[in-house]
């Protein structure tokens, strides 16, 4: 069976990507092998994600992929955007930071958002592939919903009545950021 490692630490992005890539794959988490992860340097998704698959198939000598995502908040000059993660572990849990970025949002009008993901591929030969996919959405007024994870529950997707966090994981699995970029990384390499 081949293997590919899927370089996260978050459990909740390594199901959802795991999920997408095909049964002839073993799946490989960075925990499983004991491997810490990189600090994040780039300063775009997209860079972050490259850093990452980089990193991990240091320790490897099959393909990785790699996910750099977050939250853009159109009226908070788009963050917490790569720093999503990160503003989490300031506030102590994500649960923490959604209650502080509905604060900051109190009586705004304008609630636009994006999830963005971006994915890297770096084969054996050591070329990388990227992609980004992008869902637009709006942010809730309060936290709804326990399903999902990350900022899922502050997440209204376009044209949804629900956030992510109110979701069947069936569902949200075939629509979001996550799925968007994997299936433009899917026309690129067979995965």
């Amino acid at each position: 069976m081949k293997k590919i490692l899927i370089g996260t630490h978050n459990a909740g992005k390594f199901k959802e990507i795991a999920h997408l890539i095909s049964k002839k794959y073993k799946k490989i988490s960075p925990i499983s092998l004991k491997i810490k992860s990189p600090k994040e340097t780039g300063k775009s998704f997209v860079s972050n994600s490259k850093l990452k698959a980089n990193f991990f198939s240091k320790y490897v000598s099959y393909p990785v992929v790699s996910d750099d995502s977050g939250l853009c908040i159109q009226v908070l000059n788009n963050k917490p955007g790569i720093y999503s993660a990160r503003l989490a572990k300031k506030h102590g849990s994500f649960f923490k930071a959604m209650e502080f970025i509905l604060k900051k949002m109190k009586n705004k009008k304008n609630r636009k958002a994006t999830f963005v993901c971006s994915l890297s591929y770096k084969k054996k030969d050591g070329k990388i592939v990227s992609v980004e996919g992008r869902l637009k959405g709006n942010i809730s007024s309060k936290i709804l919903g326990t399903k999902g994870f990350g900022y899922d529950p502050i997440f209204i997707p376009l044209r949804k009545k629900i956030t992510f966090g109110q979701m069947l994981k069936s569902k949200k699995i075939k629509m979001d950021h996550r799925y968007i970029a994997f299936q433009k990384l899917k026309k690129k390499i067979k995965i």
